[in-house]
């Protein structure tokens, strides 16, 4: 395998200095590989892009109205959750087909969802007001145990957890508040005031904050994820409805539906750093953003046209934008090739 990626490396490199192309091309194009996935809740499937030639490969049928995505630890399978059900479907991303539907009875309306380095895969059930957990399957019938915690809070819709997996952080639209669950004891620590419609909600690599966006006032939130006192509160672009932090911990980018584009606030010092205009306008109806590994690239759903925008974050610019299914709204990146981790 190595000797592969050495001879690909090289092929590039000539590739590049033949054609006259920059070696960091080179590794951008190298960098921009993997499969991006995208839930189209509109029509009840589940685009493959591929991410080199930003062509879409395949569109698969998925359970009804797919919304988020969690990608496994390795890299290899899909979880897409059902909102307007009671399932998750599993796929094999090499494959491109689904392997696994997963049952969350009585739990219903999935929607945020998270594929923990455990095995754990952990959902909002918005319609039970609770959070779902599935364990790894296991045993010769590779079953999976189902267990539950309450938030009692309304419209529980993304969630976020501990670095150490020992706190989740809820986002209850309906009841203008996060809930605080114990993710060892089971049970829920608290419920913090957030504005009035909280959706959006992201937690540093770090762990040390956590970071809301109400999307009726236009704010961000900001609370400490260890003493879960409130330390900020911050002025937002219009209608944020996501909010993200870089892998490297350095800035939050809100997804802000109502204007089109994109506000940049530093980390550190909790100040804005300035937009990206992707749409410019409320029609786009933007929604989920997600980065690349390293934290260069951003890819933004745009649920209007139907398309995502890969958008360069040091040039502050869409590159590229790719056509989806209806609704196309949650994403995620797997890899292209079971090869790549062999």
């Amino acid at each position: 395998m190595i000797d592969k990626f050495a001879a690909f490396s090289s092929a590039l490199l000539l590739l590049a200095a033949v054609f006259g192309v920059g070696s960091d091309a080179a590794a951008q194009q190298s960098e921009t590989s993997g499969t991006l996935l995208v839930g189209n809740k509109g029509e009840n499937t589940l685009s493959f892009i591929d991410l080199q030639s930003g062509n879409e490969i395949v569109r698969r049928s998925t359970g009804n109205q797919p919304h988020e995505i969690a990608i496994s630890p390795d890299g290899k399978l899909a979880a897409i959750v059902s909102y307007g059900g009671q399932t998750i479907d599993i796929f094999d991303i090499a494959a491109r087909d689904r392997v696994e539907t997963v049952s969350l009875a009585p739990s219903r309306r999935p929607h945020g969802i998270l594929w923990l380095d455990d095995g754990r895969i952990i959902a909002t059930t918005e319609g039970s007001d609770n959070i779902t957990i599935l364990s790894p399957p296991t045993g010769e019938a590779q079953q999976r145990e189902i267990s539950t915690i309450a938030t009692e809070q309304k419209g529980s819709h993304m969630l976020v957890v501990t670095p150490d997996k020992s706190r989740a952080f809820v986002t209850n639209m309906q009841s203008g508040t996060v809930s605080v669950l114990d993710l060892v004891k089971m049970t829920k620590i608290a419920d913090l005031p957030a504005g009035t419609e909280p959706e959006g909600l992201a937690i540093t690599p770090d762990g040390a904050t956590v970071w809301v966006a109400d999307r009726q006032s236009d704010r961000l939130y900001i609370f400490d994820a260890d003493n879960l006192e409130e330390l900020d509160q911050i002025d937002t672009g219009k209608f944020p409805i996501r909010v993200a932090i870089t892998p490297d911990g350095t800035t939050a980018i809100t997804s802000n539906l109502g204007d089109g584009g994109l506000g940049l606030f530093d980390v550190a010092t909790r100040q804005p750093k300035g937009t990206i205009a992707i749409s410019g306008n409320a029609d786009s109806r933007q929604v989920t953003i997600l980065f690349s590994a390293d934290g260069k690239i951003l890819y933004v759903a745009e649920t209007g046209p139907d398309t995502v925008a890969e958008v360069d974050l040091a040039a502050g610019k869409v590159i590229r934008r790719f056509k989806v299914g209806a609704d196309g709204d949650g994403l995620g990146i797997g890899l292209n090739n079971h090869a790549e981790t062999d």
